[in-house]
């Protein structure tokens, strides 16, 4: 697998609130082989958007050290 240049994040863990250090990104919703469509999310200027497929809410934070919070909800390319 690559690299992302745009990042996807997943909510295998379930929670209703994923903060994001970016405005533009995917939502896949669960890992592979249960993930939905991946959908581009563009919250512009608004500070929140929520996920047409899996009702995830993504909560814009320009102030995290890392890329999400919970950091596990990022998918990453296989090592």
């Amino acid at each position: 697998m690559t690299e992302h240049t745009i990042p996807h994040f997943h909510n295998d863990v379930g929670v209703p609130t994923i903060k994001v250090r970016v405005r533009e990104f995917m939502c896949i919703g669960a890992r592979p082989p249960f993930d939905h469509p991946h959908i581009f999310v563009d919250m512009g200027s608004d500070n929140e958007a929520i996920c047409s497929y899996c009702s995830t809410r993504f909560v814009y934070d320009g102030a995290l050290a890392g890329i999400c919070t919970p950091p596990e909800c990022e998918l990453r390319a296989a090592a």
